[in-house]
């Protein structure tokens, strides 16, 4: 795998493209940026299989089927005699084998080549193998990264991490080239609207049906408004349950008579077709139901881009909409949302102000810029691992 001996070798254990999922696509961004960082072979993927087959791109070196412990030993066994130099783990419960997944906990006491781990979710209630499971994980790992910073004294209050392991970095954001938030309009088919949006996978913990039910006042003030609703079915809802939770929703809009006012748009996106939905939105909605949501990488795209967001005060949210970055809507509560929507639409200064304090936080979220400090905490790990490896053979 290397091409020089300067250059260093990057792997992913991760789920991967073309998979649907969100963890696949921000180690696709990160492994995309740091393929062009001076002093990196180009990364490569171990990707962690559910019961689909994939047909994945030659950057997928090995994979790992979830629910198999062998596969995750023999994978551990080969990265010891791999020419690998360092192993970045992108950790979600779900995506792991075993209970809360912890097969991955004897995979990394077999590994004997530093790894960084990546929590994509803290939660402040976890169960006693959940727990477990991150604190051995951090143990092992030469550092835990986690994207929000409410949850860096988390980690070392409720999961016992090493405070001096723990790095806060931003949930990156892609650069898109876009058309003006006029232009996209026109292009749509919406130049005369108020555009108001969510994208990402549907599932019912998203709370759109509170955006909805909010939707029948505002229209009333702002007859022009729409409403967007961008992306399928969660793959996994979508298998428990089918189109329940969408037919459920549509079912909504027929009832308040929204016809006009909301739609849907049942496909997986592109990232151009995601950034675009955000550029021509007037508004941003991330009506969530869970308090605990650390991170949401739709919030992230929407504060990447600047968009006034109208969100409930889940952890992510409070955190990233703080100095008047957005506003806040209680949970489960459409009077509430339909009022945070008003008092912007009714006010085109306060949205002018709330994008411009937005992006200036979402210019240092994009990928170009996370990538680079990713980059020198890897350089900086490896340089290390390879000081103290020197020194033990000098003791030999």
């Amino acid at each position: 795998m290397k091409y020089t001996n300067s250059n260093r070798n990057i792997v992913f254990l991760s789920t991967s493209l073309p998979r649907e999922c969100g963890i696949a696509t921000f180690t696709q961004d990160l492994l995309d940026e740091l393929q062009h960082i001076k002093g990196f072979n180009k990364p490569s993927i171990i990707a962690i299989n559910n019961k689909e087959t994939y047909n994945y791109e030659d950057q997928v070196i090995r994979e790992i089927d979830q629910h198999k412990l062998s596969d995750y030993i023999e994978t551990a066994d080969y990265l010891n005699t791999s020419d690998v130099d360092l192993l970045v783990i992108q950790h979600e419960f779900g995506i792991y084998g075993g209970v809360s997944g912890e097969y991955l906990i004897p995979f990394v006491e077999r590994l004997a080549i530093p790894f960084v781990v990546i929590f994509h979710t803290v939660l402040t209630t976890p169960s006693t193998k959940q727990r477990h499971i991150m604190n051995r994980v951090a143990e092992l790992s030469v550092k835990a990264v986690t994207m929000a910073q409410s949850t860096v004294t988390d980690l070392t209050s409720i999961y016992g991490v090493d405070a001096a392991k723990i790095s806060f970095i931003h949930h990156g954001v892609p650069h898109v080239q876009t058309g003006s938030r006029s232009e996209l309009k026109e292009q749509y088919g919406f130049a005369d609207r108020k555009i108001l949006s969510t994208f990402g996978f549907l599932s019912p913990g998203k709370g759109i049906e509170y955006s909805i039910e909010a939707m029948r006042g505002v229209v009333e003030q702002h007859p022009d408004s729409l409403y967007m609703v961008w992306g399928k079915t969660h793959p996994v809802v979508k298998q428990e349950t089918g189109e329940v939770y969408r037919q459920k929703l549509m079912d909504l809009v027929d009832e308040f008579d929204l016809t006009r006012n909301v739609r849907f748009v049942d496909k997986l996106l592109t990232q151009d077709e995601v950034i675009q939905s955000l550029v021509m939105s007037d508004i941003y909605l991330t009506p969530y139901l869970g308090k605990d949501q650390a991170v949401s990488g739709t919030l992230a795209y929407g504060v990447g881009y600047g968009r006034v967001i109208v969100s409930t005060p889940y952890r992510y949210a409070e955190e990233m909409l703080a100095n008047g970055r957005g506003l806040l809507a209680n949970f489960r509560d459409s009077v509430s949302l339909e009022a945070c929507i008003l008092l912007l639409l009714n006010n085109p200064a306060r949205i002018t102000e709330m994008e411009n304090r937005t992006l200036e936080l979402g210019k240092t979220m994009l990928w170009n810029e996370i990538a680079k400090t990713y980059a020198d905490i890897f350089q900086e790990i490896i340089q290390d691992s390879e000081s103290t490896t020197i020194k033990h053979l000098g003791v030999i």
